[in-house]
């Protein structure tokens, strides 16, 4: 039976750590263990985190560490994973996994020799766990490294890889200030340099609470509204740029042609209208909906990114 490690990162999460654990712990997989690292947290996480160590011994190790965020927190988990397992799940603290969410996971993976990561739909709920929409919305276009330069479609709640994408993605020192998400920074990778599955159908519930960017029940419009606002905050940063700018920084080289050429093209500067006009002409990115594929072209016409 191959193990698998749940890296978990916490943050005064008192709330709901509990069903998530107990939603970890009553898998139908077998061999799981869990990893936490505590990003400081000041509420009574960490003895509910312990009393579970408790109940369960050798099932949960748990790193206490300075607040430092939830990037930098699931990429030092990254780091501190152990290597003898050969799956690896991403895990937040405030959800709920379907029973055969790990079960699937390395079923649809199974024994690949190269880099690969799988990600699922998620079941939106609220904070009382009634159900709300199915997100992201399928079907989506496939996933592809076109599409991870400039969009992010993996919940990272869902992401399972494999040994083989852990080793990709600890190998390099990797500036994490430049890292929009964790999970963004597997996608990328991973479309780039290994293979990324997809199932429609959702492995966790995902609760939303009041001020998360996704919401429950949010409209199309409002989300590409959500967008724009947050590409003029943070118009000057570039963020989307710096992104790609660390990815090509480590790995640029070992991409093929299309890929290669597709990541010079984003990152070559067009200070013209013209120049542009003549990038849009040749890009084959794409974000999911026609929607907001049109929002990023505009941000591009603009200058934006």
């Amino acid at each position: 039976m191959s193990g698998v490690q749940v890296l978990l990162s916490t943050y005064n999460g008192e709330r709901y750590i509990r069903q998530q654990l107990d939603s970890i712990i009553e898998q139908t997989y077998p061999n799981i263990v869990i990893l936490i690292r505590d990003d400081g947290s000041t509420d009574s996480t960490i003895p509910v985190i312990e009393s579970y160590m408790e109940s369960y011994p050798g099932k949960i190790r748990l790193i206490l560490g300075g607040n430092k965020g939830v990037v930098r927190s699931f990429m030092e988990l990254l780091q501190a994973s152990d290597s003898v397992y050969d799956y690896y799940c991403f895990c937040d603290q405030d959800d709920i996994w379907l029973p055969d969410k790990v079960q699937r996971s390395v079923s649809k993976i199974g024994v690949k020799d190269q880099p690969t990561m799988f990600f699922t739909s998620t079941q939106m709920v609220d904070h009382r766990l009634n159900k709300l929409n199915i997100w992201p919305t399928p079907p989506l276009r496939q996933p592809s490294f076109n599409n991870a330069l400039i969009q992010n479609i993996a919940v990272g709640a869902t992401i399972t890889i494999n040994k083989k994408a852990r080793e990709l993605l600890i190998q390099k020192q990797v500036d994490d200030s430049a890292l929009l998400m964790h999970d963004w920074w597997a996608y990328l990778c991973l479309s780039a340099l290994g293979e990324v599955l997809y199932d429609a159908e959702p492995s966790i519930l995902y609760r939303q609470h009041e001020n998360n960017v996704v919401g429950g029940n949010v409209s199309r419009w409002e989300i590409v509204g959500k967008k724009w606002a947050s590409f003029r905050k943070h118009k000057g940063k570039r963020l989307l740029v710096r992104q790609a700018q660390e990815f090509s920084k480590h790995y640029s080289h070992l991409l093929d042609a299309h890929k290669q050429e597709q990541l010079q093209w984003f990152l070559a500067s067009r200070p013209s209208l013209l120049q542009r006009y003549q990038y849009l002409k040749k890009c084959k990115l794409y974000r999911q909906s026609s929607l907001e594929q049109r929002l990023f072209q505009i941000l591009i016409m603009i200058g934006y990114i």
